[in-house]
């Protein structure tokens, strides 16, 4: 039985050994001079004004959770689209029943002020 994981094990290992080899070959080839200007943080072409770990407004994850619901929400249209014929009423009231559930959320975060810049 362990001799049908043979061809496995044997392309993990080449796998590791020929990723190990283009790394070590960067190391061993490749230029190494650092200075003073390469070692320092870029940051948009000026000096870092700020801490790194300053704290962000709540709104940036809300835009962001927004982004990914209305992104999967398209990831779902796009296969529900192409098989509407097949699925027929069962599959389009499924779907305004998911898309009215997605604008109330969205209705939601508006009246919130979620979407509100100042």
């Amino acid at each position: 039985m362990l001799e049908n994981y043979l061809p496995v094990l044997i392309f993990l290992i080449v796998g590791g050994v020929v990723g190990a080899m283009m790394i070590m070959t960067g190391f061993v080839l490749g230029p190494s001079k650092p200075d003073s200007e390469k070692n320092s943080p870029y940051e948009c072409g000026f000096e870092a004004f700020e801490d790194s770990r300053m704290k962000f407004d709540v709104r940036y994850y809300l835009v962001a959770i927004l982004f990914i619901l209305f992104d999967l929400e398209i990831a779902f249209m796009f296969p529900w689209a192409i098989v509407l014929d097949k699925i027929g009423y069962f599959g389009l009231w499924s779907m305004i029943i998911f898309l009215s559930i997605l604008v109330v959320g969205f209705i939601y975060e508006w009246k919130k002020g979620a979407l509100e810049w100042e």
